[in-house]
């Protein structure tokens, strides 16, 4: 597998990922509940809104994209666990960073830029085996591609800080 068709397979979690900036909003998924250090679970920002939206759009928009592109490896299954486990990795960087105090929007190097990746392919694992070295590529190219979009929704205004 190459680069392109590295980005192709990951596509529905990057979409997955980026979709809650422009559709969150509403009921937070830790319904405003505080863990055992006194701090959200989650915080304000991850909605069930947003979460659902982001399956949906991911699953359907990566689908989609793969069928245009003619993407050998597409399959719904695939979709739906790469766009869920972007969102559950993304959730669990948020636990990592209410752990640590850092507030909504503030940075953590890294686990910002990789968490919903990491989660993604850890759930696609259940059904195929993506090969190492597409595996470091993307560790490698998403934290450009994460950094570039930021800076795109906040020049666009869906967000209050470009990182």
């Amino acid at each position: 597998m190459g680069p392109s068709d590295a980005l192709l397979f990951i596509l529905p979690a990057y979409i997955a990922n980026a979709t809650p900036v422009v559709t969150g909003g509403g009921k937070p998924m830790d319904f405003e509940m505080t863990f055992i250090d006194g701090r959200r679970i989650l915080g304000k920002g991850k909605t069930w809104r947003g979460f659902f939206s982001g399956i949906l759009s991911g699953t359907i928009l990566g689908l989609l994209i793969w069928e245009l592109l003619e993407f050998e490896e597409k399959s719904i299954t695939l979709a739906i666990l790469l766009s869920l486990g972007a969102l559950v990795g993304d959730c669990t960087g948020s636990f990592i960073k209410r752990r640590l105090n850092i507030e909504r929007g503030r940075p953590l190097p890294l686990v910002d830029q990789l968490d919903f990746l990491l989660g993604a392919l850890v759930f696609s694992e259940i059904v195929t085996d993506l090969p190492i070295e597409a595996i470091i590529f993307l560790v490698v190219i998403t934290p450009v591609i994460h950094l570039g979009f930021n800076v795109l929704a906040y020049l666009l205004g869906l967000k209050n800080t470009w990182y």
